[in-house]
């Protein structure tokens, strides 16, 4: 199974906000996951972003890679960096 790093989105029409989540790569972007870790939303000033640090780093440690806009938002916050730093510590 493939699993992935993405974003599924969720709200009313033209108000979105979205969710990070663990899902297979297979799945439709708003089907079935297997975890979420975390929210994001786009619409206030600045984004709202709140994501579990300690899971995210569990499953890319375990291989799953983030779609790109997942791993912008890693970056943004400062998650990919310490992945990156763990991995080479390693």
């Amino acid at each position: 199974m493939a699993v992935k790093i993405r974003l599924t989105r969720q709200g009313a029409p033209r108000k979105p906000t979205y969710r990070l989540v663990v899902t297979d790569s297979r799945a439709p972007r708003d089907g079935a996951y297997i975890e979420n870790l975390g929210s994001y939303n786009p619409r206030t000033e600045p984004p709202a972003i709140k994501l579990d640090e300690e899971r995210i780093l569990y499953w890319l440690s375990k291989g799953v890679q983030p779609t790109d806009s997942a791993k912008e938002l890693l970056k943004s916050q400062g998650i990919w960096q310490k992945f990156l730093q763990m991995k080479k510590e390693s």
